[in-house]
């Protein structure tokens, strides 16, 4: 389906493709990682709003933990 459609721009009688300067990908890509750095940082506290929550044992778990807990000699 690409060959298609380049065989139809090359038809169409274009003389020349513009193409996208490498710095504009690269400040694009930068952009972007930009970005997520900031929504990381934004979010970083989400998990520290709420104690910590023993998970209860559910005997209906088909794999359930079987770590000792904190402290516990092996």
């Amino acid at each position: 389906m690409l060959t298609q459609v380049l065989a139809a721009a090359e038809t169409a009688g274009e003389a020349h493709a513009e193409t996208i300067s490498p710095y504009a990908v690269g400040i694009g890509i930068f952009a972007v990682f930009l970005l997520l750095m900031f929504a990381t940082i934004a979010f970083r506290s989400v998990g520290q709003r709420h104690p910590a929550v023993e998970e209860h044992a559910d005997p209906h778990r088909q794999h359930p933990a079987k770590h000792p807990g904190p402290g516990a000699r092996h």
